[in-house]
């Protein structure tokens, strides 16, 4: 098979080059400064072995591939946010033999929230979710770490509308050649939804810095305790924290790697890139909604998604809201609330 990365970012970029390593072939998508990078000096991919440089062909979109193969793996590793966009561009690239991508290729969703296989499977008749635990950091152009070690990540994957099949297990097979555990599970959403809980603190990550300290710590617990109860209201079974703790284990150890300091998660890195966007829409915002759904206050998850949104579009720096008057701001929106 050959896997084509829609979004060689941080995940993107982590999952591809582990998998050219391991022998797969590859094709990166980017666009910008990253896609020049990609062209002219490769992926530098930094990972506790070492930094390697890979060249691996780099495109913009479907058309410099002209018609794509049948035993093509499309991995869609774009923000949320930019989901619409990629399957605009995907779903109707042609395939050789007849049909399209849409119609023939599996896609895959290496995203954060429960979002895009819901969105893509109104484009996409195979589609594959993945809870993605692969702390990995994207800030420059062209270069990409991952600083996990034994295995670089563990990535959950099974059919976005329930079950397994004979495709999954062999794209499990080649991500657990290149560093991966990839259980193959019939119930992927269950552990979408538990990341989801864990996901609702970047937004507070990207606005204040570090969720560390007391105080940090305390405002997190309040804003998943908010998702915990839209989760119960709304019966949607997720997997617990024992279990999680139970399948990762120790695993996934982070390493310092030299001259790649890990500097914050997804939605911090989209801040301290400056892109524009934030993925906060689809994290808490998921939440807002279900909330909004099943009659459940989530005044917290609100206030986090508006002020993600307002930093991101303002272009403000990553971490820069002070920890006490994002505090201030989330006990006024509780009293506000109640």
């Amino acid at each position: 098979m050959r896997y084509i990365v829609i979004g060689a970012g941080a995940v993107g970029g982590a999952v591809g080059g582990r998998l050219a390593q391991a022998g797969r072939e590859v094709v990166l998508v980017a666009r910008g400064g990253h896609l020049a990078a990609l062209v002219e000096h490769g992926l530098r991919l930094r990972v506790p072995e070492g930094e390697v440089t890979l060249r691996l062909p780099a495109v913009a979109g479907p058309e410099p591939l002209g018609e794509l193969r049948a035993d093509d793996v499309l991995l869609l590793a774009v923000k949320t946010q930019d989901t619409a966009a990629a399957l605009d561009a995907w779903a109707g690239a042609p395939v050789a033999g007849g049909g399209t991508a849409g119609e023939r290729l599996p896609l895959l969703c290496l995203q954060n929230g429960v979002e895009s296989p819901r969105m893509a499977l109104r484009r996409f008749r195979r589609v594959y979710g993945v809870c993605v635990w692969l702390p990995a950091g994207f800030v420059e152009p062209g270069v990409v770490s991952a600083a996990g070690t034994p295995l670089t990540g563990i990535l959950h994957l099974g059919r976005a509308e329930g079950g397994t099949d004979g495709t999954a297990r062999r794209i499990a097979a080649d991500l657990a050649a290149a560093r991966f555990e990839a259980p193959v599970v019939p119930d992927v959403t269950r552990w979408q939804y538990a990341k989801l809980l864990g996901n609702l603190a970047n937004a507070q990550e990207a606005l204040s810095g570090p969720v560390q300290g007391a105080e940090a710590e305390a405002l997190c617990a309040r804003v998943r305790a908010e998702g915990e109860a839209v989760l119960a209201a709304a019966e949607i079974a997720h997997a617990s924290a024992t279990e999680q703790r139970a399948v990762r284990g120790d695993k996934v150890t982070l390493v310092p790697l030299d001259g790649a300091p890990r500097g914050g998660g997804s939605s911090w890195q989209s801040l301290a890139r400056s892109t524009g966007s934030i993925e906060a829409d689809y994290l808490n915002g998921e939440i807002v909604l279900l909330g909004r759904l099943h009659g459940v206050p989530t005044p917290l998850n609100e206030l986090l998604q508006r002020l993600a949104g307002t930093f991101a579009r303002e272009r403000r720096a990553a971490g820069s809201l002070p920890l006490a008057d994002l505090i201030r701001m989330a006990d006024e929106a509780q009293r506000a609330s109640a």
